[in-house]
């Protein structure tokens, strides 16, 4: 077993012209940015065969079914089609199936388009900072925006007007026009992931209920005290989604995010033992997993405009 690990060792691909030479296509027009259009020609290469590190941005569109892709630790079917987004430093990897890691990334190549962004061709323009706020390139492959017939189209008109202006003559407007177009997207995404929220609000209506159910148990437990104030990132485990994901679906569901949840139901929490119980600010400060009490007067007071004192006293 450790000799077949040794020889699926992580690939890191430093350049677009890296990949695109270890996928069988030509070296790119254009260094920094690349689109594979499967959609309306079929694609000659092939994925990369082995888990790698992407140095670049991807953005994968899927109109129809396909095969699966490991990303993390999560598998993402594709049969329903999708878009899912990657950002540098993330690693993806095909499923083994009895051995043939290629056979699975071959299967969701084509038809599919691929849009590869090196971050220097994002330098100097706005969007290099403003990517960041895109949440979906953290999400997880499983929580990939699922298009209607209607938002399918939009995308494949927007990934068309890309290859468009790559494949014509390159002239001193085409970077900010391909900048644009790439924000455009980007929005329409982001749109789009919104619909999709609001169209599965059905799927998730007692999510608030699961999380103050975790939380209770998070209390009642002595991972309190051997992990402190419960995080984002366990409740988000704990129900099998991307901490990114959890809190813009929570926002989209309820106006707030997963740390204002849990800040909630903390303050709930020690409300209840201040008006009822005869416990030292420390004390409740430590029941609740902080560290020093000061932290957890800094924060009842940004929740209450009160200090834990000033509460209590009005119980006196």
């Amino acid at each position: 077993m450790a000799s077949k690990k040794s020889n699926h060792s992580l690939k890191r691909f430093n350049t677009l012209a890296d990949v695109m030479a270890a996928s069988g296509f030509p070296p790119p027009k254009h260094p920094l940015i690349v689109l594979l259009n499967g959609v309306d020609k079929p694609l000659k290469g092939r994925a990369p065969n082995r888990s790698h590190v992407l140095n670049y941005y991807k953005i994968a569109f899927k109109p129809d079914a396909g095969g699966e892709l490991r990303y993390g630790q999560t598998k993402f079917d594709f049969k329903e089609g999708g878009l899912f987004f990657v950002a540098p430093q993330q690693i993806l990897s095909s499923i083994e199936e009895n051995d043939k890691e290629e056979t699975a990334e071959q299967k969701i190549l084509s038809p599919q388009v691929t849009l590869l962004i090196d971050p220097d061709f994002l330098l100097q323009y706005p969007l290099a900072q403003k990517i960041h706020q895109y949440h979906f390139f953290s999400y997880a492959t499983n929580e990939a925006l699922h298009l209607s017939t209607k938002e399918k189209e939009t995308m494949l008109s927007l990934f068309r007007a890309i290859e468009d202006e790559l494949e014509s003559r390159i002239d001193d407007m085409s970077h900010d026009v391909i900048i644009s177009q790439i924000e455009l997207l980007l929005n329409y995404a982001q749109r789009f992931y919104n619909r999709q929220f609001l169209t599965r609000k059905q799927n998730y209506p007692s999510l608030t209920d699961r999380i103050d159910q975790l939380l209770e148990d998070y209390f009642k437990s002595d991972k309190v005290l051997n992990a402190g104030v419960p995080t984002v990132n366990y409740i988000a485990d704990q129900l099998h989604m991307s901490a990114s994901y959890l809190s813009d679906l929570l926002r989209n569901l309820t106006g707030q995010n997963t740390q204002q949840i849990i800040h909630d139901k903390m303050i709930y929490r020690a409300k209840n033992k201040l008006s009822t119980t005869a416990l030292s600010i420390s004390e409740i400060a430590f029941e609740l997993g902080f560290e020093q009490p000061q932290s957890f007067s800094r924060l009842f007071k940004l929740k209450t405009n009160q200090s834990p004192q000033q509460y209590r006293a009005q119980f006196n």
